[in-house]
């Protein structure tokens, strides 16, 4: 049964990357998505993305590296998505990466960066048993970012993000504790009293399953400026949740910054 509903989550991430589907709104708005390898040759090297996100792959993980990180003997080869801006956006496109792949997401963590904002970044690294899917998966990560940005906003003050998927898989499930298969959203907001407001407002706009909220100094977000609600619930209603606090979190962004403009980092999704 398991392996019926992979398939099936397989087919749907491969039709999104081919793209022959999309309706034509979304296509106008399709930003870029090169992986830029040329631009390294070493054979560690597969991309790049926005974010300052780099993808790497490891073909043969030394041994004392691989008994460090605490990884499964039987993953030889291991992926890497790392980046200096973003965590929601590198995650969710993983996620995606292993719908697509047969690999597993072995570490996810959110290092405090954001390059001096008010956010972190993110390390994340897929284990496989040969590394041809380590490198597909990182290639679909990649692919993912610049889409997964389109529902983050920013200005000198701060920042907002909302991610939304409607059927999570695995690397959700590592990073935040989603309900493999169902929908699943996250509301961000920086600085942190914003991001309260942001959960309070999608908990009253629709009926969803609030699974954890993560405070500066409690929940996992590295003592960044942010609070971070997840949640799960019907996909009609987790996505009216984050679109109710979307419109809530850039009143009160752009009320600190009022002469910054306040536009999605890429083409909103959600």
């Amino acid at each position: 049964m398991k392996d019926e509903m992979m398939a099936k989550i397989m087919d749907e991430v491969m039709k999104k990357m081919g793209g022959t589907d999309a309706p034509a709104e979304s296509m106008a708005c399709e930003t870029s998505k090169g992986l830029n390898e040329d631009l390294c040759g070493l054979t560690e090297y597969v991309g790049t993305a926005m974010g300052h996100t780099i993808g790497l792959v490891i073909a043969n993980l030394d041994y004392t590296v691989h008994e460090l990180l605490k990884i499964d003997p039987k993953y030889r080869s291991i992926g890497i998505i790392s980046d200096r801006v973003g965590a929601g956006p590198q995650i969710f496109a993983a996620d995606e990466a292993v719908k697509a792949t047969n690999t597993e997401v072995v570490l996810c963590e959110c290092p405090r960066d954001t390059e001096g904002g008010a956010g972190h970044g993110c390390l994340i690294v897929f284990g496989a048993e040969d590394v041809s899917d380590a490198r597909r998966a990182v290639e679909v990560g990649l692919s993912f970012v610049e889409k997964q940005f389109g529902d983050v906003y920013g200005n000198s003050a701060g920042h907002l993000e909302f991610q939304y998927t409607a059927r999570a898989s695995y690397c959700l499930e590592k990073a935040f504790g989603a309900t493999v298969g169902k929908a699943f959203g996250i509301t961000v907001g920086a600085p942190a009293g914003i991001g309260i407001v942001l959960a309070d407002t999608a908990s009253k706009t629709a009926t969803i399953d609030p699974i954890a909220i993560a405070t500066p100094g409690n929940g996992g977000t590295s003592f960044s400026n942010e609070v971070n609600f997840f949640f799960t619930g019907d996909s009609g209603a987790v996505r009216q949740a984050i679109i109710g606090a979307r419109e809530v979190g850039k009143q009160l962004l752009k009320a600190l910054e009022p002469n910054e403009p306040l536009e999605s980092a890429t083409c909103p999704y959600i």
